[in-house]
């Protein structure tokens, strides 16, 4: 008797357990699958300092900003700024402050036809200098930090390449696409020529938001499966329905990729793999990345399916004008900038480094 009654004793602490995991699976699913919400994304207080048109320039409240020079933060065409911001206790943003960092980020804003004719030129020559300027005149500084992320950094690079006078202390370069050789399956038929490119352009001048999805997707067929195999195994716990909610949200809303700017980026830095070649141009001036100077950090995730490592690990030997401190993640692309890896590693390391930039600069 001695020895059975254990056994049943946790027979039935199991079976208890899984009546109530499932009576909170009733729950959540009902809530998640009729549109209710577990958490609001990007609920950081901010105000925007600067706009031009849909691009609004954002800086995050604080009374706490023990660092003088402040970060201007921002992500490529197609992704959108609160990726930054994901959600309360999850927030790259929110840690940045809480480490005493004055943070600015960037929102370019969702394209239509009014920004259709935007080329690479009109961010890396036009909106980001004007950004800057904001943030300098909001800050009351005379230099920045910039944080480039995905295609955000290709954006700087183009910039600090072609000689934009961007007045900066450092740089950090986050998961950057650099030999187009490698970025996977998507873009082949592209590259290969085997149809036009206008082809994915929408009435509106732009390649839709719906085929900027897809081409996430595609890199990991499987990957919407695991994910709602996760999702039914972890229903019942609410502190993982937060996050899968405002990931999920963010991974699904992507926005158009400006028409001008797309054809760019398939004939400059696609097709003939610009970077690596260094044969990229922007209004008749060669990019060369050795004209940057500043201290860099480059941040790259090993398990990256939008950005593989291959496809990033080239970028610091490119970078033959500065010194560069690279770190690499065992994370996946987002991962950089949220959950685990982000906590110990990523936000770590920027802290440290800026840190190491702002004392340098004071000796």
């Amino acid at each position: 008797m001695s020895e059975t009654a254990p056994i049943e004793e946790d027979l039935w602490t199991t079976v208890r357990r899984e009546i109530d995991r499932n009576t909170l699976r009733a729950r959540n699913g009902l809530k998640y699958f009729t549109g209710g919400r577990f958490v609001r994304t990007g609920a950081t207080p901010r105000d925007v300092v600067w706009r031009h048109g849909k691009v609004e320039l954002l800086r995050y409240r604080s009374d706490r900003r023990t660092h003088r020079t402040p970060l201007l933060a921002y992500v490529g065409l197609v992704g959108r700024a609160y990726a930054f911001d994901l959600f309360p206790g999850n927030s790259f943003v929110g840690k940045l402050l809480a480490a005493g960092f004055d943070v600015f980020v960037l929102d370019w804003g969702v394209p239509d036809e009014a920004e259709a004719q935007n080329t690479i030129a009109t961010y890396t020559h036009d909106l980001l200098p004007r950004a800057v300027d904001a943030v300098l005149e909001a800050s009351g500084q005379d230099e920045l930090n910039i944080l480039g992320y995905c295609m955000g950094g290709c954006l700087t690079l183009g910039a600090l390449g072609c000689g934009v006078d961007l007045p900066l202390r450092s740089l950090i370069l986050m998961a950057v696409p650099t030999d187009y050789l490698k970025m996977g399956q998507f873009f082949e038929p592209i590259r290969e020529g085997q149809f036009d490119i206008e082809d994915l352009i929408d009435e509106s001048g732009n390649v839709p938001a719906s085929l900027v999805r897809s081409s996430f997707r595609v890199r990991k067929p499987t990957s919407e499966l695991v994910v709602y195999a996760n999702l039914w195994q972890n229903l019942w716990n609410d502190d993982y329905m937060e996050a899968f909610q405002a990931f999920n949200e963010w991974a699904n809303d992507a926005v158009p990729f400006p028409g001008a700017a797309f054809r760019d980026f398939a004939n400059d830095w696609l097709i003939p793999n610009g970077v690596i070649n260094r044969t990229l141009h922007i209004r008749g001036q060669r990019i060369d990345l050795s004209r940057i100077r500043v201290p860099v950090l480059c941040l790259i995730a090993e398990k990256d399916d939008i950005v593989p490592l291959p496809c990033a690990e080239p970028l610091p030997g490119l970078l033959t004008g500065t010194t560069v401190q690279t770190i690499r993640l065992p994370a996946g692309h987002v991962n950089l900038v949220t959950g685990k890896p982000a906590d110990k590693v990523t936000i770590p390391a920027i802290v440290s480094f800026l840190g190491q930039q702002e004392k340098e600069a004071a000796a």
